[in-house]
């Protein structure tokens, strides 16, 4: 196909994109909404269609296990589901008497999602029933290795919307195949940019000349203090960075541990399959054998991850993960940054103090803005990093990889997409959920007069300082 051809392929797209969602929004209500996000939602939850959808996704990324990707499939959507349940996001939303303001709720047209690989199927997913709670239509624009998966996601989506009427062209994508042309031509088109993945993908968005949600890098660190459960954190950071292959932006990519208790956790690591490293040098020339993260670990199961780095026979049976004693951070420490695989940076802290300035120099390196994690029995020590860190979130005692994008034992909303705020070069430091995927018109009333007078204002002021 020709590049005219195909920008003019999805120019169709768009028109049809906007056609839909123009009759979307004229006839629409919250139960049109509300069911068509729920189509959504069972078009990949249903299990046998969640199965087919994580192993297709795993034989064509290359990334993630089977196992996971399915609980991913089928906790973060209904997540996603419990917290939009109740939102309002059609008609007045908010009728306030005393400012004399009444506000309703409108879409903001088309999005235009941009999804990586590591998650082909969840993300997508979640960004299409936050648009459509929301009145809107959408096309997404996949990576290369995510277009399979996708589009036997809209298959079932489609399908979905077969039994409720609904229109299809709410849900589209690029025309296969992709590329950046296409992208390019989608978040100049579109009326909402959602982007998730590679920062060169975030860099794009945001400078496209539409409006963008977008996200910064993860790289996780996690500090571990001398109050902490050591075998209880020994559990939750193994689930946590071994969850789906470490394709998670969430999943811990350094751990700080303080001196006086870093024995012991070397034992309690020891015992949840984490294998200590201590040859930098070696292990950073096997992940990185040519200046590039080394494919054949990437994502990987233990067993072909360990293999691929030449350790064979050279590490317990059990292992599940291997934590590098590292001593640096910075371009010159490559491990000190996101690794995307079952390998974590190990780092010995003198103190609390210290673990804090290993952090920030980690998180100025790579993942400012993003979160860090804790294991600690003083919640004062989660203000310290809070007040201290250029992280959004702290996430304490908790599996960081299931705790940060939502979970149902902590408030955070369920997303695959987490802002980094002005540290990580995002406009929000939240979870992207449906708030922002709506906008709305404010219908302005007058009401008595509220002016205050320069004694209200200042007088406090004056007693200090003077008139």
């Amino acid at each position: 196909m020709t590049s005219a051809n195909s920008i003019a392929a999805l120019d169709d797209v768009m028109s049809n994109a906007r056609a839909a969602q123009t009759e979307y929004e004229k006839n629409g209500s919250q139960k049109r909404y509300d069911r068509a996000a729920m189509a959504v939602a069972w078009a990949i939850m249903e299990p046998g269609r969640n199965r087919l959808l994580s192993e297709l996704a795993v034989k064509t990324t290359g990334m993630g296990n089977v196992p996971d990707k399915i609980i991913k499939n089928h906790r973060k959507t209904l997540g996603l589901m419990r917290d939009i349940r109740d939102a309002a996001t059609f008609g007045i939303v908010r009728d306030d008497k005393k400012s004399g303001i009444t506000e309703i709720a409108r879409p903001l047209g088309i999005i235009g999602a941009i999804v990586p690989s590591t998650n082909p199927a969840a993300t997508p997913a979640n960004n299409i029933v936050n648009a459509l709670k929301c009145g809107n239509s959408i096309v997404v624009a996949p990576s290369p290795k995510g277009v399979a998966t996708c589009e036997k996601l809209l298959e079932f989506i489609h399908a979905e919307f077969g039994k409720i009427g609904e229109n299809a062209n709410l849900v589209q994508m690029i025309p296969s195949p992709g590329s950046k042309e296409k992208t390019q031509y989608l978040m100049e088109s579109c009326d909402r940019i959602v982007c998730t993945g590679s920062q060169n993908n975030v860099r794009r968005a945001q400078s496209a000349g539409t409006p963008a949600v977008a996200v910064g890098v993860g790289n996780v660190s996690v500090i571990i203090d001398e109050t902490a459960n050591l075998a209880a954190a020994a559990e939750k950071i193994r689930a946590s960075k071994t969850f789906d292959n470490a394709t998670s932006c969430s999943s811990e990519n350094s751990l700080i541990v303080v001196d006086s208790i870093y024995d012991s956790w070397l034992e309690e690591m020891a015992r949840t399959g984490g294998c200590l490293v201590t040859d930098e040098k070696a292990m950073t020339t096997a992940l990185w054998p040519d200046g590039h993260l080394n494919r054949a670990v990437i994502a990987k199961d233990a067993d072909v991850m360990i293999a691929a780095l030449g350790l064979e026979g050279r590490v317990p049976e059990n292992t599940e993960y291997l934590a590098v004693e590292t001593s640096g951070m910075g371009p010159g420490h490559p491990l000190s940054g996101e690794k995307l695989s079952r390998v974590l940076a190990l780092y010995r802290a003198r103190d609390f103090n210290d673990s804090i300035a290993i952090a920030r120099a980690i998180q100025e390196f790579q993942g400012a803005g993003h979160s860090v994690g804790l294991h600690t029995s003083d919640d004062n020590r989660a203000l310290a990093l809070a007040r201290s860190l250029p992280t959004s979130r702290v996430i304490v005692n908790q599996p960081h990889t299931f705790a940060t994008g939502g979970s149902f034992a902590n408030g955070m909303p369920f997303s695959l997409s987490m802002g980094c705020g002005s540290w990580g070069g995002n406009m929000i430091d939240q979870n992207v959920h449906w708030r922002h995927f709506i906008q709305t018109t404010k219908i302005v009333r007058e009401i008595p007069s509220r002016e205050p007078s320069l004694e209200e204002i200042f007088t406090d002021y004056w007693q200090e300082a003077g008139r």
